[in-house]
């Protein structure tokens, strides 16, 4: 599973992830690889699909676990869908490794 579920960039990097709203926690809970093939990180979060609320609660949760400020993280795509991709700015290889810690210990 090493086409991995983010994209390195210049600012930081781009994350692809799958929502689940409503999840009863705020957690990312692993990798995924979806039917098309495409690589995922699971993101679960307590908050309705509703008025932008998942969307913040899945910026604060990245923003929490790689240690960023919120205002480093942003959704680039999928505002309305459970697919998005999300920027998050910083360096590159120190999110790529926190990432990599956080989603390695989550079976799939």
């Amino acid at each position: 599973m090493n086409d991995q579920a983010w994209r390195y960039s210049a600012q930081g990097i781009s994350v692809a992830v799958r929502v689940t709203p409503r999840g009863g926690r705020d957690d990312i809970d692993g990798l995924e690889t979806l039917s098309d093939g495409r690589c995922v990180v699971k993101v679960r979060v307590r908050a309705i699909a509703e008025g932008g609320e998942a969307n913040r609660a899945v910026t604060e949760l990245l923003a929490k676990s790689l240690g960023v400020p919120k205002r480093n993280v942003r959704v680039l795509s999928g505002t309305t869908s459970r697919l998005k991709q999300i920027a998050v700015d910083g360096d590159p290889t120190q999110l790529g490794d926190t990432l990599r810690q956080l989603t390695a210990a989550k079976p799939e």
